[in-house]
C-alpha cells in the first residue's frame, strides 16, 4: 500500500479521496492555488502545497509543479480525482518516469479512449455495441453526404478529441449537413485544437445509460452496475440515478458482462465507466471515461463498495476486493449536482456562502468542500456540492430527497437548489419517464 498520496484536484472530490486516504492510514497531500488557500481539504490535509496562481493552467493543470510537489513531500502516488488531468495521458507518463504510480489507467489506455474516434474502434473490437456511423474522420463534405446516406437522416457530427457538447452539431437532412459539418470543425478546433470530426446516427429519444467498471491491470474485470444521467442540459449531466428505471436485470446483467469482459480483455486497470445511448432495447456505445466520475457515490450507495478504496487498492497491486458473483444491488440512489449557478438562467454565481445548511437523516449523503464564510471562487467549475439520497426502492428514494432538498439552505449565493425542487414534484420524473432531451425541453417550457 502506499504511504503518502498526493491529491492534485480540488473541491469536493479532492475532500472525497483525502478522506479515503485517511480511511486507510495513507498520509495525504493536496495542491492548490492561491484562490483554494481557505479550502477545507487544504485545512485537513497532512500537508498542502501551493502550485501557482487562479488560473488552471498555472495550477492545477501545471504538470511541472505538480511533479515537484511530489518530489518534495515524497507521495509515492498521485490520485488526479476527474476533471483537470485525470484524463491526460502525457501526466500519467511522466509520473511513471518519475518513479510516481498514477492512480488511473496506464498512459496507452487514456490515449486510446480519449480519441474518440479509436475508442469507438476499440469498443467494436471488443465487442461492445456501437452507433451506426463512420469508421473514422470525416474528410470532406462528400464523405459526409456518403455516410450520412448510408447511415440514415438525421445524423449527429461529433468532435474526435473532445466532449461535453462542443463540436457537436445534428443535421436533419442534407441541407443541413454541409453547415453543420463546418461548424462543427470549427468549433472541435478552437475547443481542442483539433478539427477532426466523425458522423454518427442521430437517436430521437434516447436515455444516457453507463456502467462503471473495474480492472485489474492483469486480465480481470468487474462491473458494478449502471447509473441513469438522461437529466442533462446542453450534455451536461444534472441528475444521475441507480439503479436506471428504464433497465431490467437481464438487460443489466448482459451489458454489465459485455463491458466487464471487454477491460478485462484490454488489460484495463482501476476505474472507468463505459457510456451508452439506449433506446428500444439497445445499447450503443458513446465513450469511455477513464476516471472516476462526479456521480460515482450512486453505485456507492447501491453496491456498498467504496470506488476511491478499490482505486487505490488496484493501483498498488492489491487487485481487486471483490469477484463479480460478490457484487450486490440494493435499493435505488440518485444524486443531485448542485451548483452556484442560477437554477433558470444557469449564469455562474460567485460569492461568498453566508450560511450552509446540509440535510441529514437515514439515507442522507453529502459531498461537499465548502462551508459557512467560504467563498466561492470565479475560476472553476460552478459545483459546489452533490446531494445523494438512497432508499430501499424508488419511490422511497424520491420521498427522502423530497424531504433532504426541503432541508437544504444555501444562502449568499445562487444555486440550483429550486431546480431540483422542482424536478422531484414533476410528473415525468417522478415515474422515471424522460429521455436526454427532457430537461432542456422542460426548461425553455417553464422559462416562457
Amino acid at each position: 500500500m502506499f504511504q503518502k498520496i498526493l491529491i492534485a484536484n480540488r473541491g469536493e472530490i479532492a475532500l472525497r479521496v483525502l478522506r479515503a486516504c485517511k480511511e486507510l492510514g495513507i498520509q495525504t497531500v493536496v495542491v492548490h492555488s492561491t484562490a483554494d488557500a481557505d479550502a477545507m481539504h487544504v485545512r485537513l490535509a497532512d500537508e498542502s502545497v501551493c502550485i501557482g496562481p487562479p488560473p488552471s493552467r498555472d495550477s492545477y493543470l501545471n504538470i511541472h509543479q505538480i511533479v515537484a510537489a511530489c518530489e518534495i513531500t515524497g507521495a509515492d502516488a498521485v490520485h488526479p480525482g476527474y476533471g483537470f488531468l485525470s484524463e491526460n495521458a502525457k501526466f500519467a507518463d511522466i509520473l511513471a518516469a518519475h518513479n510516481i504510480t498514477f492512480i488511473g489507467p496506464s498512459g496507452d489506455h487514456i490515449r486510446t479512449m480519449g480519441d474518440k474516434i479509436e475508442a469507438k474502434r476499440t469498443a467494436k473490437r471488443l465487442g461492445i455495441p456501437v452507433v451506426p456511423g463512420s469508421d473514422g474522420a470525416i474528410s470532406d463534405e462528400k464523405e459526409a453526404r456518403r455516410v450520412a446516406a448510408e447511415i440514415g437522416y438525421p445524423v449527429i457530427i461529433k468532435a474526435s478529441a473532445g466532449g461535453g457538447g462542443r463540436g457537436m452539431k445534428v443535421a436533419r437532412d442534407e441541407t443541413e449537413l454541409d453547415i453543420a459539418l463546418a461548424t462543427a470543425k470549427s468549433e472541435a478546433g478552437a475547443a481542442f485544437g483539433d478539427d477532426a470530426v466523425y458522423i454518427e446516427k442521430y437517436l430521437e429519444k434516447p436515455r444516457h445509460i453507463e456502467i462503471q467498471v473495474f480492472g485489474d491491470g492483469m486480465g480481470r474485470g468487474i462491473h458494478l452496475g449502471e447509473r441513469d444521467c438522461s437529466l442533462q442540459r446542453r450534455h451536461q449531466k444534472v441528475w444521475e440515478e441507480a439503479n436506471s428505471p428504464a433497465l431490467n436485470a437481464e438487460e443489466r446483467s448482459r451489458i454489465g458482462n459485455i463491458c466487464a469482459s471487454a477491460v478485462a480483455d484490454l488489460g484495463y486497470s482501476g476505474a472507468g465507466t463505459i457510456e451508452f445511448l439506449y433506446e428500444n432495447g439497445e445499447f450503443y456505445f458513446i465513450e469511455m471515461n477513464t476516471r472516476l466520475q462526479v456521480e460515482h457515490p450512486v453505485t456507492e450507495a447501491i453496491t456498498g463498495i467504496d470506488l476511491v478504496h478499490e482505486q487505490i487498492r488496484v493501483a498498488s497491486g492489491g487487485g481487486l476486493s471483490v469477484r463479480q458473483d460478490e457484487v450486490r444491488f440494493h435499493g435505488h440512489a440518485i444524486e443531485c449536482r448542485i451548483n452556484a449557478e442560477d437554477p433558470r438562467t444557469f449564469a455562474p454565481s460567485p460569492g461568498t456562502i453566508t450560511h450552509f445548511h446540509t440535510p441529514g437523516g437515514l439515507g442522507i449523503r453529502v459531498d461537499s468542500g465548502v462551508y459557512s464564510g467560504y467563498r466561492i471562487p470565479p475560476y472553476y467549475d460552478s459545483l459546489i456540492g452533490k446531494l445523494i439520497v438512497h432508499g430501499r426502492n424508488r419511490v422511497e428514494c424520491m420521498m427522502r430527497l423530497r424531504r433532504a432538498l426541503d432541508e437544504f439552505v444555501v444562502d449568499g449565493i445562487k444555486t440550483t437548489l429550486p431546480l431540483f425542487r422542482d424536478l422531484v414534484g414533476n410528473p415525468d420524473v417522478a415515474n422515471g419517464e424522460y429521455d436526454i432531451h427532457w430537461l432542456e425541453k422542460y426548461l425553455a417550457e417553464t422559462a416562457e
